[in-house]
């Protein structure tokens, strides 16, 4: 049994892609260990700062990392870092094991390119799929998608985007 008091928040990033109308990027799943055997897999792209990055930068690498989509405007950032932990059955064994939940910062982007850009199952320069498909989506309705443990991070992205998206 690990005691999450004892270990760290993993320093993470997520993007808010808004298109043209006001809706949200949101890519399901293709697996990993904090969402095997679940209904809810879906998420917006996100992923670790490697050390010495800046957020910002961190969060345009993971967006085309994981959507090979580089054409982007920052709209909006949360003013706060948002954080959840890992439900216990998940301690010991998501990310190595080395964290309890994840310390996020989160950004909003406007999509600039054309959805031929989007490329989920082929990312770039050789990097695994997080995705196995996508969609545009209403910000309002990610809560009830993502997995339950992530739930009231994604409120706090909505009410932080809430009026950010259309335009």
């Amino acid at each position: 049994m690990v005691d999450p008091e004892t270990l760290p928040y993993r320093p993470c990033v997520g993007v808010a892609l808004f298109n043209a109308v006001g809706q949200v990027f949101i890519g399901e799943r293709r697996g990993g260990s904090e969402h095997s055997h679940v209904t809810r897999a879906w998420q917006m792209p996100q992923g670790g700062i490697d050390p010495g990055e800046e957020p910002f930068a961190a969060a345009k690498r993971e967006l085309h990392e994981e959507t090979s989509v580089a054409s982007v405007e920052l709209i909006a950032e949360a003013p706060d870092w948002f954080v959840y932990d890992l439900p216990p059955e998940l301690l010991g064994v998501a990310w190595k094991g080395r964290y309890r939940g994840q310390r996020q910062k989160w950004f909003a982007f406007r999509f600039l390119g054309r959805e031929s850009e989007i490329d989920v199952l082929s990312p770039p320069d050789g990097h695994k799929p997080e995705f196995a498909s996508w969609r545009w989506e209403a910000l309002e309705r990610l809560p009830d998608l993502v997995v339950p443990f992530k739930r009231p991070v994604y409120e706090q992205v909505v009410a932080a985007f809430r009026d950010v998206g259309a335009g």
